[in-house]
């Protein structure tokens, strides 16, 4: 007699998860002016990503693709699998602006209102302001707080529909250090719980600090893209720094593997491929003293891989 045990089921195969962000082939050019020229982007959900570049160099531009705030001239971009337009109407993608968006007669807890009831589904208003860090200006106008008060207004703002991705445009711009830590730890804790972030910003410290990956782009194009110790190490060479009273930079910058010369007052720091000979010859053939060797910061790095920027994107978008 045959067998007529039954046939184990076969499970149906599990659809891949989407990436946050997949950006293929971007051009976008203002007239003559050629912002973006060919940027491929992708971001894995649960990221944090920092987007840098000098004034110029398509960031901005990028941003505003990325937002469906601006249509490419050519290429594709996808959000969490849908285009930008609808990933923002299902809630899944908020942006942190440089400005803008602001009502200045109505207070904080009724802006974050009046925000809420554009949405089907919100977050608690009061948890919104905990989480950026401003419960305790509630009540007050939004015409009468800080810069950096209103750019943790826009923060809660964008947190209101949950959304997967967080898009930050220079959030940090005008505010003072403590502001900036503020801010930055009110991101922080929202990141931990497993929100994709994407943020440009002019301060490098930031991106060190707080980004998993360092996606850097010079003249509409990506130049590097790694996490910030693979960024460090596209740049050879270390830096030796001294302290050098009276330093005779032209000498210094003269010595063989010595690329560049920086002083601050009594403190020069020289970049070289060969720091035991130039600390050598630092600490034997002059009066320098409290010499380091460091290795390459982002800095350093920042300027040696966007160093040949031309004007030709003037008047692009950063």
């Amino acid at each position: 007699m045959e067998s007529t045990a039954p046939v184990p089921a076969t499970a149906p195969p599990v659809a891949a998860t989407p990436p946050a962000v997949a950006a293929t082939g971007l051009v976008k050019s203002f007239g003559s002016v050629s912002a973006v020229r060919g940027v491929d982007l992708t971001v894995a959900q649960g990221e944090i990503v920092a987007f840098l570049g000098p004034n110029g160099a398509g960031k901005t531009t990028t941003i505003d693709m990325l937002l469906g705030l601006s249509h490419p001239d050519r290429g594709t971009v996808e959000v969490f699998g849908e285009s930008p337009r609808a990933a923002i109407a299902h809630g899944l993608v908020s942006a942190v602006l440089q400005t803008g968006g602001l009502l200045k007669d109505i207070s904080v807890r009724e802006t974050l209102q009046l925000t809420a009831s554009l949405f089907a589904d919100t977050r608690p208003i009061d948890e919104v302001l905990a989480r950026a860090g401003i419960a305790e200006i509630a009540d007050r106008k939004v015409g009468v707080c800080s810069g950096g008060q209103q750019q943790r207004l826009r923060f809660a703002m964008a947190l209101l529909s949950d959304p997967g991705l967080l898009i930050l445009d220079e959030p940090t711009t005008g505010m003072d250090v403590e502001g900036r830590r503020a801010f930055w730890n009110a991101i922080r804790a929202d990141a931990a719980r497993g929100r994709t972030v994407l943020f440009a910003t002019h301060y490098l410290d930031e991106a060190d600090e707080y980004a998993d990956r360092i996606v850097l782009m010079s003249r509409g194009r990506i130049v590097a893209d790694g996490t910030t110790a693979e960024i460090k190490n596209l740049v050879s060479g270390r830096v030796v720094h001294a302290t050098l009273p009276g330093a005779d930079q032209v000498a210094l910058a003269a010595l063989p593997s010595v690329d560049s010369v920086e002083a601050k007052g009594e403190r020069v720091a020289l970049h070289t491929r060969d720091s035991d000979a130039v600390a050598r010859y630092l600490l034997t053939e002059t009066a320098a003293r409290d010499v380091e060797i460091t290795a390459q910061n982002l800095e350093s790095v920042f300027l040696a891989l966007t160093g040949n920027d031309n004007d030709d994107t003037e008047g692009a978008r950063s």
